[in-house]
C-alpha cells in the first residue's frame, strides 16, 4: 500500500533534493561538498520517487541509464586530467584554474569541476543500478 502523503510530496521533495544536489557539486571545490555528496544526493531524489511510485516511472524519470550515466561520467572524469598533459603544463590530472570576472560575478573555473561531474555521474548511476535491481529482486520475491 502506498502513502497518499507521500505520493504528493514526491514530486516536490525530488525537485528540491534534486536543486540541493546541484549545490553541493558547484560549491565542492571550495568548500565541503563535490562530486560525491552531490551524486548520493541526487541518488536520493530517485529514491524517494522508486519509494512513492515504483522503479519503473523513476527510470522513465532518468534522462540516461544508469549505466550509461556511468560511462558518460568515467569519460568527464578521464577528459579532465587531459587538458595539462595536451598544454605541456603538468601530469594527467593536474588541475587548471581559471579566474576571471564577468559583470559583479567573479569566477573560478576549473578541470576540477569536470572531475567533480564525472564523479556526480557515476555515483548517481551506480547507486542507482543497485537500488533498481534490488527493487526488481524483491518484486520477483514477492511474486513467488
Amino acid at each position: 500500500m502506498q502513502s497518499v502523503i507521500l505520493n504528493a510530496l514526491a514530486r516536490m521533495f525530488f525537485v528540491a533534493m534534486l536543486v540541493f544536489s546541484v549545490f553541493i557539486l558547484l560549491r565542492g571545490h571550495d568548500e565541503p561538498g563535490g562530486g560525491f555528496i552531490g551524486g548520493l544526493a541526487a541518488a536520493s531524489a530517485y529514491t524517494i520517487v522508486t519509494l512513492a511510485f515504483g522503479a519503473a516511472r523513476a527510470q522513465r524519470w532518468l534522462i540516461l541509464h544508469p549505466v550509461v550515466l556511468m560511462g558518460v561520467g568515467i569519460f568527464c572524469a578521464i577528459i579532465s586530467g587531459l587538458p595539462p598533459l595536451i598544454g605541456d603544463l603538468g601530469g594527467f590530472l593536474y588541475h587548471l584554474w581559471w579566474e576571471g570576472q564577468i559583470g559583479f560575478f567573479q569566477l573560478k573555473l576549473g578541470t576540477t569541476l569536470l572531475f567533480d561531474i564525472g564523479v556526480y555521474f557515476v555515483v548517481i548511476g551506480g547507486v542507482l543500478s543497485i537500488l533498481f535491481r534490488m527493487y526488481e529482486t524483491g518484486a520477483e520475491e514477492a511474486s513467488e
